[in-house]
């Protein structure tokens, strides 16, 4: 610093994400952020540490990439966002955050004294009736984890620190803070917060764990259920060894939100909870918010155990889990427990269910096979061959797929097969987040090649040209491959299904669905200098992706518009 120079809020909140850990502040521009522009700006020019800054230019882009790259690090970074005004645009990537589990510290700002205290006037700052009576932090509240205001300049880099540790901490997610104008502008006297380090593991104890094991040894027929193991670290390798160890096979349910075992593995047991509901004697539930639906619907005879960090969610509005008995720490150190316990089996039981799992396996993989080949002989491209050939064309690749498709979800998982830690990972929240999640994948994982797959209606949900704007600004080539099939499709189930005989299919008239009229989607990144392909035939769909990845290689995002068959 020169002699003219001072340290204000700016330099506190600086100081602040650096000592929380911060790799980047993800920032969706507001005019409040200027003392921590000016603070980066003096970093840059001495060549002090401090978080890297990416600047963003829609609110959804800012978080969104903040939720890809702790998808990937586990860490909380910093997210900026204007006023009351910007954090209810980023609102839903927030809420997104809070469900993913993802640690981050939003902040936002809004006048305190509106020019009438003592100091540097701050400007208008929304007063003219645009301010939130009780805050930003008041309307955060119901969807970040914990949500406050920034009292003084003094304790404001104590404030974001504590921020970071709540956000951090199981379950994570999303903390807010309200860091009004006038103390960013206030004189900081230079009192650093001390730099964060990780949160401890909690356990179950040896007891506890011994009446689990014993559990599983007298079980003839358990299953592992399993929505978010793999989203813990070492996660997906101890879920995998224990299930090993015991040879118990595990399913994802539909409502499982990243890869959590290998899909490949002979012990995977599909999506379908169903059939084990009446022929399970015990449920394992590994990391699940919600493994029965309706939450009503109980096992007939299974007892059940609940693996799980934090296993009641705070943020779940209505959760039943039929519980017998409860581990709850640390997944991953549970996990292993339970696998070293794995001892004095019943040699018939486990031949048993492993003949009949084999048996179960056999069947998909044939029911896998035989769908992959009616959609090469189709006429049109069906959903399973696309995702049948983005498996053939990502083998070996070490590829990460963030999956924004409705209709194609379970088509998606269930072709592509992804069977290593971190390559799958479902977005949270509601649709058009998926291209900002993506890119902060590849924030986090630039050697790997990331693909969003995406449907046509989640496609036009998306900030497309704030999103197109992060990748070429920051060198973040993705593979967007977009099924269209030019309706939003799970409106029209939904209709089809309430009103079978209803007006709507007397006359043909389907409100609410029809994305016929929308232009070439690919289109959209023409002005980007991008990759481009719009594909409606079998035999073009191949090559087409080929060029695609050739050019993610090459540093360029690339575009392909599927036109699929349903």
């Amino acid at each position: 610093m020169n002699d003219t120079e001072h340290l204000d809020g700016g330099d506190a909140a600086v100081s602040a994400f650096t000592a929380a850990g911060a790799d980047y502040v993800f920032c969706s521009s507001g005019s409040e952020w200027a003392p921590v522009w000016e603070s980066l700006a003096r970093h840059h020019r001495d060549g002090t540490p401090c978080p890297g800054y990416l600047d963003l230019t829609h609110e959804t882009v800012a978080v969104g990439m903040a939720t890809g790259y702790g998808l990937i690090t586990r860490r909380p970074q910093g997210v900026l966002l204007h006023a009351a005004p910007g954090l209810l645009q980023g609102s839903m990537a927030v809420h997104g955050a809070l469900l993913a589990g993802v640690p981050m510290v939003v902040t936002s700002s809004e006048s305190a004294t509106y020019g009438d205290g003592p100091g540097k006037d701050p400007g208008g700052q929304w007063y003219r009736n645009l301010s939130v009576v009780g805050g930003p932090h008041g309307v955060a509240q119901p969807f970040a984890k914990w949500s406050n205001e920034a009292a003084s300049v003094h304790t404001l880099p104590t404030m974001i620190t504590r921020a970071a540790e709540l956000a951090w901490r199981a379950p994570a997610g999303p903390a807010y803070l309200n860091i009004p104008l006038e103390i960013l502008l206030e004189e900081w006297d230079g009192r650093e917060a001390k730099p964060i380090v990780p949160p401890g593991s909690t356990h179950s104890s040896p007891d506890e764990a011994d009446a689990v094991a014993a559990m599983i040894r007298e079980a003839a027929n358990p299953v592992i259920v399993t929505e978010t193991a793999g989203r813990e670290a070492d996660g997906f390798e101890a879920l995998t060894a224990f299930a090993e160890a015991w040879d118990i096979p595990v399913v994802e349910p539909d409502s499982a939100v990243c890869g959590n075992f290998p899909r490949t593995h002979p012990l995977h047991a599909g999506s379908d909870i169903g059939p084990w509901m009446d022929e399970a004697d015990l449920i394992l539930l590994v990391n699940c918010r919600a493994p029965f639906y309706p939450p009503s619907r109980r096992p007939s005879k299974a007892r059940v155990v609940v693996i799980d960090e934090v296993p009641q969610r705070p943020h779940v509005v209505y959760q039943v889990l039929f519980a017998d008995r409860y581990l709850e720490g640390n997944v991953a150190n549970t996990l292993r427990q339970l696998a070293k316990r794995a001892k004095d089996l019943d040699p018939a039981a486990v031949t048993a269910r492993r003949a009949a799992q084999e048996e179960r396996h056999a069947d998909e993989q044939a029911s896998i096979a035989a769908a992959e080949a009616r959609a090469g002989a189709a006429e049109g491209i069906d959903p399973v061959l696309v995702a049948a050939e983005l498996r053939r064309l990502l083998d070996g690749q070490d590829a990460v797929v963030v999956d924004e498709t409705i209709t194609h979800s379970r088509v998606v998982k269930r072709h592509l097969r992804t069977d290593t830690p971190d390559s799958y990972f479902y977005v949270q929240g509601g649709l058009g987040q998926g291209m900002a999640v993506a890119l902060g994948v590849k924030l986090a994982a630039r050697q790997r090649p990331v693909v969003l797959t995406i449907g046509d209606g989640a496609f036009t949900y998306n900030p497309v040209i704030p999103s197109y704007d992060a990748s070429r600004a920051y060198e973040l080539p993705l593979l967007i491959v977009v099924f269209n099939n030019r309706v939003y499709k799970s409106m029209n189930l939904n209709h089809r299904r309430f009103y079978p005989d209803g007006a709507a299919a007397e006359t043909g008239e389907w409100l609410g669905t029809d994305l016929h009229r929308l232009p070439r989607l690919a289109g959209f990144a023409e002005p980007f200098g991008m990759h481009t392909e719009t594909v409606d035939a079998p035999d073009a769909l191949g090559p087409a992706l080929e060029r695609a990845l050739k050019a993610v290689a090459e540093g360029t995002t690339a575009v392909v518009d599927v036109l699929v068959t349903r």
